[in-house]
């Protein structure tokens, strides 16, 4: 299972936000590339961008962080999400580097450029499915919509999506822990791989995950964490241990 580090982006600097509340907004560092390097240092193996103006604004806004992470991630893989809602961003951002774009309001809007851009860029795009008590939440998580998270996801089952990453706002940034059994719930529903999102707050949060997925029907490829390796307590390399396949923790 893929620990993914968190980097969400507001008005160029790494900020956490609390459910989604971009005036709740936490400052843990002015400088994004900075950030990257020491997530990969510690030995992650992806990193999680989300440009939080962008996904207001509906275009990308925080152009240059990204660039700057890219910079300083190297060859470590990167997923980038928020604003990114035609297939010319699209394929700016995979031009750019970023490795897999991560499509969430306008897989409501527009399921139709979800499936172009899945069959021009295969294995390189992602669903984005933010869902507070269950319902979808699109533009930046400031509406909810009457869509249902897991039926939304099965709109996409034939469309090449590499994953779903699946976020319980009502959690997010909130330390309360990952919301296991909806996560869980959601990938048995599908054949598309879920990654969980949302309240870590512990090493017992990625046990929790790593026993259901080892019960599962469905396929959860990992897990974003953000807060909690900002704050210290989650530490970023025995979470990774933890996650190795074989390993017990």
């Amino acid at each position: 299972m893929i620990l993914f580090p968190a980097i969400d982006l507001k008005d160029g600097t790494c900020v956490r936000l609390v459910k989604g509340d971009m005036d709740a907004a936490t400052v843990f560092n002015d400088d994004p590339g900075e950030q990257a390097r020491a997530f990969v240092d510690a030995g992650a193996e992806w990193l999680h961008l989300v440009d939080l103006n962008g996904a207001f604004a509906g275009h990308p806004v925080n152009g240059d962080a990204v660039d700057a992470i890219l910079a300083a991630a190297g060859d470590t893989p990167v997923q980038l999400g928020g604003g990114i809602r035609n297939l010319d961003t699209i394929t700016y951002w995979l031009d750019r580097g970023v490795r897999r774009v991560i499509l969430g309001t306008v897989a409501v809007r527009e399921p139709d450029l979800v499936r172009a851009a899945a069959k021009a860029y295969p294995g390189r795009i992602a669903v984005g499915i933010d869902a507070r008590s269950g319902m979808v939440a699109v533009e930046g998580w400031a509406e909810t919509s009457d869509l249902a998270a897991l039926d939304l996801a099965r709109r996409f089952e034939d469309a090449g999506v590499a994953a779903i990453i699946y976020t319980d706002i009502d959690r997010d940034g909130t330390m309360t822990g990952l919301n296991v059994e909806a996560t869980v719930n959601l990938a048995a529903g599908l054949a598309i791989p879920v990654i969980a999102s949302g309240g870590v707050s512990s090493l017992e949060d990625l046990k929790a995950l790593k026993a259901a997925a080892a019960t599962s029907s469905g396929v959860i490829e990992g897990v974003i964490s953000g807060r909690a390796l900002y704050d210290g307590r989650l530490d970023l390399k025995a979470a990774l241990a933890c996650l190795r396949e074989s390993a017990e923790c």
